[in-house]
């Protein structure tokens, strides 16, 4: 079984204070702070980390579908929009992704898509918000 880490950091109060986050791999570390997350301010934010985990979950599971249904896909692009509304509380993912599979027809790739968004771990594991889906072949 792997067991993934990532930390963070926060100092001050809510809204003066500020943070940084990190993947145990060392491949990310960033600052957050109120403004990163609540506003418009320069930084990054935990929505931004989930919805970055949510497309590449997404990416991987559904090239996995397709290269089980028989295709080689070139490519699949995905990003998620994370709304986070006040509360705070996640109320809703938009995946957007765009596939170029050679020999696919679209709705196979509709099928597969939302067998993808179902079943990759990142979606199971938010299960809480609602998650929605767009995928376009390319």
């Amino acid at each position: 079984m792997s067991v993934r880490k990532a930390s963070a950091t926060w100092n001050g109060t809510l809204k003066e204070g500020k943070g940084t986050m990190s993947l145990g791999s060392g491949a990310f570390e960033g600052a957050y702070s109120f403004s990163s997350r609540f506003e418009e301010g320069t930084g990054t934010n935990p929505e931004e980390l989930i919805g970055a985990a949510h497309a590449g979950c997404f990416s991987m599971f559904l090239a996995a579908l397709l290269s089980d249904a028989g295709y080689t896909p070139t490519s699949v692009d995905t990003t998620a929009k994370v709304h986070l509304r006040q509360g705070p509380t996640v109320t809703l993912i938009e995946l957007e992704s765009q596939a170029v599979v050679p020999g696919l027809e679209d709705a196979e790739l509709q099928e597969l898509a939302i067998q993808a968004k179902e079943n990759c771990p990142i979606s199971k594991a938010l299960a809480g918000p609602e998650i929605q889906m767009t995928v376009t072949l390319v």
